[in-house]
């Protein structure tokens, strides 16, 4: 059975319902229908979320598909909730581009899913929206102050803020605008990147209600006058209008699991180029409101669980109790030299030799203080000897590992890794410490982070990246904290190295500054922020029947 087919089959409960299992009244809802509501971000309590504990889930390096981490926070909190723990999973938004894409739906699979699906996987309450129409306003001021004679004196071969559209499509990645004479704009190069690589996206998910919201909006650089001086968003007054279209926007979205498990979604970042997490306000909305809060983090350890830990926890002062490290038979393999095609079959030499990348990620886990559980996501293809050989492995390390079942039986699927980590958050006092200060120097905290996770034996700039990083220092940017960009593929920068790669270099070839979101961006190799469609888009196996049923959507 498809997952859309299990998503509809479910009996969908009204959502004031589920907003009573978190002791919610229905008068404090914003209601978008039956089935999603708003929450107001009053019900964050400080106190509350002292005692509630927050746990991480991440990944091994993925396979062009994914390893299941979105399923298996889903079928964890469910878990949590049936051995008798008041759970809420607290997860990202899909964008629409991928869904559009090359991985379809991201609601989860099987037995451990968020509905409505149809809903959160298209435009769900807008606010992918809403960040597309307050990016572009900023791109339409910077024009239009580039067009006045009384203008800012900004230099337009200064200005790297483009604009945004929630969808693949390659042929806006380079454009040029202001074509057709001097009414029509000064012409100079631009582009389109994806919603989900705004730093108004990024932004949204570090601030702490509406007025931090808008003060980081005004934040944003955005290029630098003839004589050189910075210029940010608040210098064409822009932050007030951004913040007003994303009123709502900064609400979290409150929806369920099939089991009918509280389930919090708010704000799309990638991993790859921004931090990957959902908002601060998400995560704090669900701390306090349950006492346990499962979250994931995009991609694997060394993108989307460090800048969780370095980036939202350090500025959200946030204590995570628990970390799952997600792994499949399959991405081993992957990782120890199969074919992408033939992951289907036994291979246990294969297999081991994969194990070099999964023993990578339980080590960077171990940087932060955490021995993380190690959850196998059960394929239909795994053989019982593949299953073996990874349980002793994990034994042999002293790493709890538990086999997880999560899209065929749900919940009851994870159990087992329900108890564990309930077991670990036990174990956890204050276990978790960042892997950097944000008070050291912008090139120790790259180094840092290239050396420790990725385990790169040095850093290496380019003339333009050490130019950004001094002139970021001069500006007073020294203390923000760093986002790196680079592969997903790899634990390195080079998407060609799999499994663990060992004494290679990390170039950085450029830095971007977002100041909004309040970090640094070094980039490594060529990061794609405007995705293009592959040869059969999941756009085409999607439609809708004269009643409104949608199929297709994974």
């Amino acid at each position: 059975m498809k997952d859309i087919d299990i998503a509809r089959a479910a009996q969908i409960k009204p959502i004031v319902q589920i907003a009573e299992k978190l002791s919610v009244d229905s008068d404090k809802l914003e209601l978008y229908g039956k089935y999603k509501a708003k929450l107001p971000l009053d019900l964050i309590d400080e106190e509350k979320m002292s005692k509630s504990k927050l746990i991480l889930v991440t990944a091994i390096t993925p396979t062009p598909a994914g390893e299941g981490k979105t399923t298996t926070s889903i079928g964890l909190s469910q878990a949590l909730n049936r051995i008798g723990k008041a759970s809420t999973v607290v997860l990202r938004e899909p964008s629409l581009g991928p869904v559009f894409g090359i991985k379809g739906g991201a609601a989860g699979g099987g037995y451990s899913q968020v509905i409505p699906m149809e809903d959160i996987n298209l435009h769900f309450t807008g606010d992918l929206s809403a960040v597309e129409k307050a990016h572009n306003l900023l791109a339409a001021l910077i024009d239009n102050d580039l067009q006045k004679k009384d203008n800012l004196g900004l230099d337009p071969r200064t200005v790297t803020w483009k604009r945004v559209m929630d969808m693949n499509e390659r042929a806006l990645r380079r454009i040029v605008i202001g074509l057709g004479g001097p009414k029509e704009g000064v012409p100079r190069e631009s582009g389109f990147n994806i919603t989900a690589a705004s730093e108004v996206m990024a932004t949204l998910c570090m601030a702490s209600d509406l007025q931090d919201l808008k003060k980081r909006l005004g934040n944003i650089y955005i290029g630098q006058t003839y004589q050189g001086l910075p210029i940010f968003a608040r210098d064409l007054r822009a932050q007030g209008a951004m913040a007003a279209l994303m009123k709502d926007a900064i609400k979290p979205n409150l929806v369920q699991t099939l089991e009918g498990t509280p389930a919090i979604i708010h704000g799309g970042p990638f991993a790859n180029i921004a931090q990957g997490t959902n908002t601060i306000i998400a995560t704090k909305m669900g701390l306090s409101l349950s006492d346990y809060v499962v979250t994931e983090a995009g991609f694997a350890s060394e993108l989307g669980a460090e800048k969780f830990f370095n980036i939202k926890c350090q500025y959200g002062k946030l204590s995570p109790k628990a970390v799952v490290l997600v792994a499949t038979i399959r991405a081993l393999k992957y990782h120890g030299g199969a074919d992408l095609d033939r992951l289907n079959e036994e291979n246990l030499d294969a297999l081991k030799e994969g194990f070099a990348n999964l023993d990578k990620h339980i080590e960077n886990m171990q940087h932060f203080g955490f021995s993380p559980v190690v959850a196998i996501n059960r394929f239909i293809s795994d053989s019982n000897d593949e299953i073996d050989a990874v349980e002793k492995h994990c034994q042999n390390k002293g790493v709890k590992v538990s086999l997880v079942d999560g899209w065929a039986k749900g919940g009851e699927g994870a159990e087992d890794l329900a108890h564990k980590i309930v077991d670990s958050v036990s174990e956890c006092n204050s276990c978790f410490t960042p892997l950097y200060q944000l008070d050291w120097s912008l090139e120790k905290k790259i180094e840092t982070i290239a050396t420790k996770m990725y385990g790169a034996s040095k850093v290496e700039y380019t003339v333009k990246a050490k130019a950004v990083l001094a002139k970021a220092e001069k500006m007073g940017f020294g203390k923000l904290a760093v986002c790196m960009a680079k592969t997903q593929k790899s634990i390195s920068d080079d998407q060609y190295k799999k499994n663990r790669p060992e004494n290679f270099t990390v170039k950085i070839r450029e830095i971007e500054i977002s100041s909004g979101a309040g970090f640094i961006v070094p980039i490594a190799g060529t990061i794609m922020r405007m995705p293009g469609l592959p040869k059969v888009p999941s756009a085409e196996n999607i439609d809708i029947d004269g009643n409104g049923n949608i199929t297709g959507l994974f």
